[in-house]
């Protein structure tokens, strides 16, 4: 990299300077947030099809100098713009711009999921290591402060021997509704599996907090609520066609011109500021118009993972989407660490260690402002570290390719558990994954 982080130095450091291929609502969160420091960061250019988000990130780049470009094939011709390109287009688009990056000679931001199947994750790991390239993932809950005050104490020693550990993630039914139901990620041959969509951030924590390999998968889940089989009766294929059930039900597309607005600017163009009316108009055609129960979607709305890792560690993983908030259990020799959303809630603390000594200590956080989707200042805290990330070697970052390799493989390695209905050895999967072409077999 060409950016220094030395702090002391008597000629200051560069800024890192930043591309964004895909300007949807990640990557202009990351930029709108870098923007806000100039003296370490710059917003050079952007990508996009769609030229009102194209705008809209030029405006947030504070950089009078801004180039937009039409899509990603445009971008790359211009050649090495700055130092860094954020990946940020949809899931199933991630690994061929991310190469072609890399090959022009930027080193990466890449939002999760690394790429749309578990083989292209490790071509992109080995592309990237040949070409010498650094790829920082976007699993921003590492820098969470509430889990970077979890790793703390686990580091510490207080809590012991780790033993066992449980995390669960409710993903709440209205964000159900809009992104695994209506949106983007409904159809898992579109996008990627749930797991991976929405809950590798939490895989990903447990691969961290353990510091293991994981050697074993098994899951289990399905679409249980969000079909056809759970309409109600008369209900019409789109909400603005008049559904007896309007009043009632909490699904109900119209609500986004109420007390759900605020989802509406990471879809519809204008919608934070659309009037009522325009509102209606656009749900009248839009996927997110549609009634719930009458979808395309295949994505599960439920899910449970067990792991073990090296030296006999287990964890399991909830995901659910009729509940709100993440929740995390850390079972010690020592002691007990319990966090979260219905910590916070029970105890108005973030942080609760029961010692087993009969002694209890609590934490608070200070979380730091803007991020996205209760990410508790995770956001924020990936850019402010984010410039120290690319200066360190590549398999030294936090949330490097290297590291989140594993997280994903076991998101994978457990869908292929939920449809088979079998355990998933994880050497033996990832063998089957580096295995030449003609002698792979499905996964």
């Amino acid at each position: 990299m060409v950016t220094s982080n030395t702090r002391d130095n008597s000629i200051p450091p560069k800024p890192l300077t930043l591309v964004g291929i895909g300007c949807g609502g990640r990557t202009r969160t990351y930029c709108e947030l870098a923007a806000r420091d100039p003296d370490r960061y710059r917003v050079i250019a952007g990508a996009d099809p769609n030229p009102a988000r194209l705008d809209l990130l030029r405006q947030l780049s504070n950089n009078p100098d801004f180039r937009g470009f039409p899509d990603d094939q445009a971008l790359l011709a211009a050649g090495r713009l700055a130092d860094v390109c954020i990946i940020g287009t949809q899931d199933a688009y991630h690994i061929q711009p991310a190469i072609q990056a890399m090959e022009v000679g930027y080193d990466l931001l890449l939002e999760k999921p690394i790429a749309g199947n578990p083989r292209e994750i490790l071509d992109l790991l080995e592309i990237a290591d040949r070409l010498g390239r650094k790829v920082l993932v976007c699993h921003v809950l590492r820098y969470a402060p509430f889990y970077v005050k979890v790793h703390e104490i686990l580091s510490s020693g207080e809590l012991g021997e780790l033993i066992s550990m449980d995390a669960r993630e409710g993903v709440g039914p209205w964000h159900q509704a809009h992104s695994y139901v209506r949106g983007h990620w409904a159809v898992t041959g579109n996008a990627t599996p749930m797991l991976i969509a929405k809950s590798c951030h939490d895989l990903d924590i447990l691969s961290w907090l353990a510091g293991r390999p994981c050697r074993h998968v098994n899951s289990y889940g399905s679409l249980g609520h969000f079909h056809t089989g759970n309409a109600p009766e008369g209900a019409p294929a789109r909400c603005t066609d008049g559904c007896p059930h309007a009043e009632t039900c909490p699904y109900n597309a119209l609500l986004y011109a109420t007390q759900h607005r605020s989802w509406l600017q990471w879809v519809m163009d204008g919608g934070a500021t659309a009037s009522d009316a325009d509102v209606r108009a656009w749900l009248t055609h839009s996927p997110w118009g549609r009634c719930v129960y009458r979808c395309d979607n295949d994505a599960v709305d439920h899910q449970v993972v067990a792991m073990e890792f090296e030296h006999g560690l287990t964890a399991t993983f909830t995901m659910t989407a009729f509940d709100h908030g993440r929740n995390l259990t850390l079972n010690g020799t020592k002691g007990v660490l319990r966090g979260g959303h219905a910590v916070k809630n029970m105890t108005g603390h973030d942080i609760m260690v029961a010692r087993h000594d009969g002694t209890t200590a609590f934490h608070d956080l200070t979380i730091l402002g803007g991020g996205y989707e209760d990410h508790g200042g995770a956001d924020p805290g990936l850019i402010e570290a984010m410039d120290q990330e690319f200066a360190k070697p590549a398999h030294a970052m936090r949330s490097g390719l290297h590291a989140s390799v594993e997280s994903h493989l076991m998101g994978y390695a457990a869908e292929s558990s939920r449809l088979t209905g079998q355990a998933v050895d994880m050497a033996a999967y990832r063998r089957g994954l580096e295995a030449p072409s003609a002698a792979r077999t499905p996964c």
